[in-house]
């Protein structure tokens, strides 16, 4: 590989220099490879060795340009690894890996679905049993009341009973004699 740097180059990124500041990375490159080069001229050879570390070779790939753009551009600037790598990464994986994801996907989607409707069930559940006891202690006080009033009846028909037993002895004893 070269001791050169290589850029990316994409709409937004900033670089910057010394001598002009931030700027677009695009418009950056374009001014060191647009540098005049005349022998004479003092400032180009003043500049010319630092430009050299900050210019790119017009066959660097950047991140907006398609494989076919990339493919065309061969360079021995570029590792063929790199290039196989890239080239590996574009390629989707296999069909049976990703079916097994997204059948994975969607089973764990369900559980998450049953979970919710679990929990929802639960609480609904909670809820009628949290009614059931209320009613249950409704309906034995109830009943309670109801063995209360029986109770009271029961022993007013015992005392009207008894009443009724000695004022028929007395009347038939007064009867009698």
């Amino acid at each position: 590989m070269s001791s050169e740097p290589q850029f990316l180059s994409f709409k937004g990124l900033k670089q910057y220099t010394p001598e002009d500041g931030w700027g677009h990375v695009n418009s950056i490159l374009q001014s060191h490879t647009q540098t005049p080069s005349a022998p004479g001229h003092p400032a180009t050879s003043e500049h010319h060795q630092p430009q050299h570390h900050n210019t790119v070779p017009d066959n660097v790939p950047t991140l907006t340009e398609t494989p076919e753009q990339a493919s065309r551009t061969t360079s021995p600037i570029f590792d063929p690894l790199i290039h196989e790598l890239f080239e590996q990464l574009r390629v989707p994986p296999s069909d049976e890996l990703t079916q097994t994801w997204r059948t994975i996907a969607a089973e764990v989607n369900l559980l998450t679905e049953r979970m919710a409707l679990q929990r929802e069930l639960q609480e609904r559940l909670q809820k009628l049993d949290h009614e059931l006891v209320n009613l249950r202690g409704t309906i034995l006080s109830h009943l309670s009341d109801v063995q209360q009033a029986a109770d009271q009846q029961l022993s007013s028909a015992r005392l009207r009973a008894e009443v009724s037993a000695l004022a028929q002895t007395k009347l038939s004893a007064k009867l009698k004699t």
